[in-house]
């Protein structure tokens, strides 16, 4: 047995050997590509360590008889196999020739004994990543699913690595993958990606066409001081330049001003560092390193005859290829739109054959606020109460005065949901679109209108409820709207707000930049158990577990994009009916009670909790998850919560933040600022509530509820310039995300990204995409001016 190959030794046709990336990587080594050196622990190392360990046939009881539908039960048995392989022993022979590769790559990229050589005075800081043997096969897409480990330095921690890698092999995500596409556990083996880590001065994305309008004759190149994390991530807005392919001329730059980069210190830990004024504005890119790049480019297309999407990072005036891989979006589209024509058909022949009623025959029974635009029919179930909810089966239409969290469970089977109270930013409102569930709010009175077992017809898109079951002509926007607004590339960012862990690949497909919002309240609720509860009777780590498998689902699904979790924010009215949740005190008024953060400090062992579950993902290889704080109205508050974080975190690096949605936020944000933080995020739901002096889950003053009120955009105005002043970026969370007015207003400020509940990701980038177009020419238009 083989353990270990190194670069030049490896080829395409290796993959059984190196995994996908391994092979990828010894393919453009061999190819005189510029790639960091490193060496590859072949997937027969993995499958010797579970054969001579004794786990193998462990691993396969473990796995006997699972239920991947079951996510408690997958989640349960993928970390007990994970534990196994985590607590069992690397054979020495096979730790041995890792130690001796990783100890050998500092002098050279050839096999060689590190015994005979004089060792340098440093390790090397090493990336560990996995490379499944079944990665980046046409039909079987493993990409993404296991770990990545980065700034590792020491032999005893890089063999850690490889061995978390292995581990990452049985993640709920890549077990529920291998069981829905038939591949055997066994079957499919890991080999481990060791490779210099390129401390980076620039760093960026190359584009063999042009992506935002799959022109085949341009090459893009976007490039951002310091470490890829930045643009990778999504935090800065790169230079970018055009190259023509054919004459590898430059076309045209637009320089962008970086005002911080991410950087390496000497641990190893990635901080963000200001930049110099005299060197913001400035060329990122010499030109003849943006000619490399495209000459690069050129290359890897020609020899994989596809389009590609490169990163690379330039260290000591060298560029290094790091990554590349296919374009496929032109294909996704495609397939996309093939799918919904398909769809769309099979709903007009099953419409046909049950002889629907023609929507202009038909009776309106009630009408409502659309929260969740989209058309669906079920038979009426009207459910208030805990003990009727298990009426509600798959495809039925939810009737009822309000939602509630414990109701998430009977919403999910709903076919549509149409309640009697509420706003678009009730919970109905804002659990239904994330799920993608037509609902109408505000009906008034459709629990006492709508009879039971009958069956009706949401248009939750025009807020309608017609007797009986209609046939309706889909829109053809609807089939276009991927391809229409898709693939537009915004310097404003479009992220996602998330409540719900599973429907995170979901979210994730939008093509969305992030998530700018990942609430925790769900992911309790479904334990049943109240946090404050659990941290009281001793039962912290259950806690953490809870919070470290929503949190590590959704980090996954966006890797390499930011994800900011929000603390918890449940007014106490919403806690009253888990376990422990009856010494939840009375308030009149929840919404302007015991919440947010000022709770969270009175509970500080809830609080740390949360980060120390933070802290757990971080070390999973997820990296990408920061913390925000709710309800913020003194200095005081961010100080102790941030001290709380460092407390947990001690010197590693997670971005801070915090939600602005109370007036006290919005007048103190300098101060707060000059503390110390690295984002913010309007919380417009509340912003909106606390600056109106309206209560938004009363119905009889919705008519008065307005996100867009003079008011509510100064104090935004106000945040985002005092921000800028202190580079601190700037977000938005609220619902009101989510409306074209608003998200062109934003833009207008300066906002720096936009989170939209999933549904309206497309809409909200092909607005952000048409302001900024309207900004650049009227800026164009200003330097035409003649000069009085």
């Amino acid at each position: 047995m083989k353990t270990i190959s190194w670069f030049k030794e490896i080829s395409k046709d290796n993959i059984s050997i190196v995994g996908g990336k391994g092979a990828n990587l010894g393919e453009m080594y061999n190819l005189g590509m510029p790639v960091p050196p490193g060496f590859m622990v072949n997937a027969d190392a993995y499958k010797e360590f579970i054969e001579r360990a004794n786990i193998k046939e462990k691993i396969t009881q473990i796995l006997s008889g699972l239920n991947v539908e079951n996510n408690e039960e997958l989640q349960n048995k993928a970390n007990e196999v994970q534990k196994l392989i985590i607590a069992t022993e690397i054979p020495d022979d096979i730790k041995e020739e890792i130690i001796d590769a990783y100890e050998s790559m500092g002098i050279t990229d050839k096999p060689v004994n590190a015994a005979e050589l004089v060792k340098k005075g440093e390790d090397e800081f090493v990336a560990v990543r996995s490379s499944a043997t079944a990665e980046d096969l046409p039909e079987a897409s493993f990409a993404g699913q296991q770990a990545t480990f980065l700034n590792i330095k020491g032999s005893g921690d890089v063999v850690k690595a490889v061995r978390a890698c292995w581990a990452s092999l049985f993640t709920a995500r890549a077990i529920y993958y291998r069981i829905k596409n038939n591949f055997e556990h066994m079957q499919v083996l890991i080999a481990v990606v060791v490779q210099k880590m390129v401390n980076s001065q620039k760093a960026g994305i190359t584009f063999s066409i042009n992506p935002s309008t799959n022109n085949e004759s341009e090459i893009i190149v976007e490039a951002c001081f310091g470490l890829g994390e930045a643009i990778v991530s999504g935090s800065v807005n790169p230079d970018s330049y055009i190259v023509d392919k054919s004459s590898m001329k430059i076309k045209s730059k637009d320089i962008k001003e970086q005002e911080w980069a991410y950087v390496r210190d000497e641990t190893g830990k990635t901080v963000k560092k200001t930049i110099i004024k005299d060197k913001r504005g400035t060329q990122i890119l010499k030109d003849e390193e943006i000619l490399g790049l495209a000459e690069i480019a050129k290359k890897l297309e020609d020899h994989y005859n596809k389009p590609q999407d490169i990163e690379w990072a330039i260290e000591g005036g060298k560029i290094y290829v790091v990554q590349t891989r296919p374009i496929t979006t032109m294909k996704k589209i495609e397939d996309e739109k093939t799918e919904e024509i398909r769809v769309e058909e099979q709903k007009e022949e099953e419409q046909a054959d049950e002889k629907g009623t023609n929507i202009s025959d038909a009776k309106v029974l009630v009408t409502g606020n659309t929260a969740s635009p989209g058309f669906a029919f079920g038979i009426v179930k009207i459910a208030n109460e805990p003990n009727e909810f298990s009426k509600v089966q798959k495809g039925d239409v939810l009737v009822t005065k309000m939602t509630n969290p414990d109701m998430v469970p009977v919403m999910k089977r709903a076919s549509a949901i149409v309640t009697d109270m509420g706003g678009t930013t009730c919970h109905a409102a804002i659990v239904s679109r994330e799920m993608g569930i037509p609902c109408i709010v505000g009906t008034g009175n459709s629990t006492s209108v709508l009879k039971e077992n009958t069956m009706i017809t949401v248009d939750a898109t025009h807020g309608k409820v017609y007797e009986g079951k209609i046939t309706i002509k889909k829109p053809k926007q609807a089939e276009e709207t991927k391809e229409e607004y898709g693939e537009l590339i915004t310097a404003t960012q479009i992220k996602v707000v998330m409540d719900f862990p599973d429907y995170a690949e979901k979210a994730a497909a939008t093509g969305a930049d992030g998530v700018g919002l990942l609430r925790a309240e769900h992911m309790i609720l479904g334990s049943k158990v109240h946090p404050a509860y659990l941290v009281k009777q001793g039962r912290k780590q259950e806690l953490i577990d809870i919070l470290v498998k929503g949190i590590s689902t959704v980090a996954r699904a966006f890797d390499g994009k930011p994800v900011w979790y929000r603390t918890l924010d449940a007014p106490t009215d919403e806690f009253k009916s888990l376990e422990g949740g009856e010494d939840e005190p009375q308030e009149e008024n929840p919404m302007l009670g015991w919440r947010g953060i000022r709770r969270s400090l009175d509970q500080r062992g809830m609080l740390k909790a949360e980060f120390e579950a933070i802290k757990k993902v971080h070390e999973m290889g997820l990296k990408n998850v920061g913390v925000m704080i709710p309800l913020v109205t003194k200095v005081d508050e961010v100080k102790q919560a941030k001290e709380t974080l460092e407390e947990v975190f001690g010197d590693e690096f997670v971005e801070f933040g915090i939600m602005v949605e109370t007036p006290a936020a919005v007048w103190i944000i300098e101060d707060i600022c000059k503390l110390g933080i690295d984002f913010i995020s309007f919380g417009t739901n509340d912003l909106t509530q606390y600056t109106l002096a309206i209560d938004r889950n009363n119905d009889l003053v919705q008519k008065h509820y307005d996100e867009l009120h003079p008011a509510v955009l100064a104090e935004i105005s106000m945040v985002i310039k005092a921000c800028k002043k202190y580079h601190v970026q700037t977000s938005i969370c609220g619902q009101a995300g989510s409306q074209p007015k608003m998200a062109a207003f934003l833009v207008r400020q300066g906002i720096d990204s936009i989170s939209a509940n999933p549904d309206v990701v497309h809409q909200i980038r092909h607005t952000v995409a048409i302001t900024e177009k309207r900004l650049l020419l009227d800026a164009e238009r200003r330097n035409l001016r003649p000069q009085q």
